[in-house]
């Protein structure tokens, strides 16, 4: 039988994508749900520190985690956290001329994994520009998210508030345990000057590993000031400035800060942020959220 070529590329075509319309098809792989007694277990994603984006995203997935506060050292160009005038130079030229796209792209990643895009981490300090403030809430709208984190100063507040409020977007206030300089957030005094007379977009990431290495009560804070703590990060640290150490080793009261989460329905997600000296990444973050996932089960 004699075919024209035409024919003959129809039948070719028709030959290729028969095998897969007969295939069944693949099943999406399974979304993570990290949600446990109905407490959000999630991850600041600077525990995944040692690797890129993609990378990291895919750590989330194989520790099984549903919901992220984004580190900007994944999103901004490796290498930013350069020291030095010209370093800050260029990074805040990046942040005002990059496309918006570029976050959106980021958000799609998470999107695909299924994992929930929660915060992001940007510490305004008081350095920045009005236009470079401006931009990080740009950013996070552009990343779809309503709350930004910052290890900032207390003296940046009272301008921080101005753009939250514009932008109608909560900014939480990271805490170190930097007791000695009253511009860093440490104490509970500290983050009460920051909060007072502000709106209620000024608000408290509670990091009650350092929170109980500055000498304070992780567990009686969350009680008295759960309404305005947008987000917790999970660490375990010995009190006096003590090390970092695997959960369950230090002083910090991580059981009884998601017992309280979970039996007052408090939505409040709880996010690891793994910074104790161990083996591979994923295998220590894996650890980390076995030992959330236990005290709220038992």
């Amino acid at each position: 039988m004699d075919l024209t070529r035409r024919e003959l590329q129809r039948m070719v075509l028709a030959g290729l994508s028969a095998p897969l319309l007969s295939w069944p098809s693949q099943a999406a792989p399974a979304k993570p749900n990290s949600k446990v007694k109905g407490v959000q277990i999630g991850v600041q994603s600077y525990s995944f520190r040692d690797r890129g984006l993609d990378e990291a995203i895919q750590a989330m997935l194989d520790v099984g985690l549903s919901s992220c506060e984004l580190y900007s050292g994944h999103v901004e160009p490796r290498g930013s956290g350069a020291r030095g005038p010209q370093a800050r130079e260029e990074l805040r030229k990046w942040r005002l001329e990059t496309p918006l796209d570029h976050f959106k792209q980021v958000r799609a990643k998470f999107d695909k994994a299924g994992i929930e895009l929660y915060a992001y981490n940007l510490s305004f300090r008081d350095d920045f520009s009005d236009a470079e403030m401006d931009r990080g809430f740009e950013i996070a709208k552009a990343l779809g998210v309503g709350i930004i984190t910052a290890s900032s100063t207390v003296s940046a507040a009272k301008r921080i508030d101005g753009f939250a409020r514009r932008h109608k977007i909560k900014v939480g206030m990271h805490g170190h345990d930097n007791v000695k300089d009253p511009n860093e957030y440490s104490s509970p005094e500290s983050f009460a000057r920051a909060m007072e007379g502000a709106s209620e977009y000024i608000c408290v990431n509670l990091d009650i590993g350092h929170f109980t290495a500055a000498g304070f009560d992780a567990v009686d804070y969350l009680s008295k000031h759960h309404d305005r703590i947008v987000t917790l990060h999970i660490k375990d640290r010995k009190r006096d400035h003590g090390a970092n150490l695997p959960f369950g080793e230090g002083d910090t009261p991580i059981k009884e800060v998601l017992g309280l989460l979970r039996d007052k329905k408090w939505k409040i997600p709880a996010n690891i942020e793994y910074e104790y000296k161990g083996a591979d990444t994923v295998a220590e973050v894996k650890k980390c959220y076995e030992y959330c996932r236990r005290a709220l089960e038992t």
